[in-house]
């Protein structure tokens, strides 16, 4: 899934030993997102992003789904108590679950999983080639384990 970055180094990159200064490190991380700006994940994911804006049933599902999470957020206000809570909260179910039977919607969010991963993976490899107790975030709503800022017993003062 996820694609090769070339392995040599950039020509005025710091040998080992040698200290990189800021503006090359900043050169270089332009260099790498222009690498993952031109793969094939992203393209698949801007490609489906504007199949899906495009779509007149998607954008008016949208903006019903928008208008559902409002009048949830004002009833949560009050929380379970309010008399149009539980009504509110399975309107805004209802519009996601018929958001996620559209097909260009569900390919969508799955390139867009993709993309977000590789952010992922290439963020943990920088931070592990710094140090191990580094942590790097990610969109997941439950992190578990060292480096994804949730709680664990981590040696080295990493988590916790």
């Amino acid at each position: 899934m996820t694609e090769h970055l070339p392995d040599t180094a950039a020509p005025g990159s710091a040998e080992a030993g040698e200290s990189a200064d800021f503006a090359s490190l900043m050169m270089r991380a332009y260099e790498l997102g222009e690498m993952i700006k031109q793969s094939a994940l992203t393209a698949e994911y801007v490609y489906l992003k504007e199949q899906v804006s495009q779509d007149d049933d998607v954008r008016k599902l949208a903006q019903d789904f928008a208008k559902a999470k409002e009048r949830f957020a004002e009833c949560e206000r009050f929380g379970r108590f309010h008399p149009d809570y539980n009504e509110a909260l399975d309107r805004v179910y209802e519009l996601e679950a018929r958001m996620d039977a559209i097909e260009p919607v569900r390919q969508f969010k799955q390139a867009e999983q993709a993309v977000d991963l590789l952010l992922h993976e290439v963020s943990l490899m920088i931070a592990r080639a710094v140090s191990d107790t580094i942590k790097v975030p990610d969109n997941n709503p439950n992190p578990k384990g060292c480096g994804s800022g949730g709680s664990c017993s981590c040696g080295g003062g990493g988590c916790g």
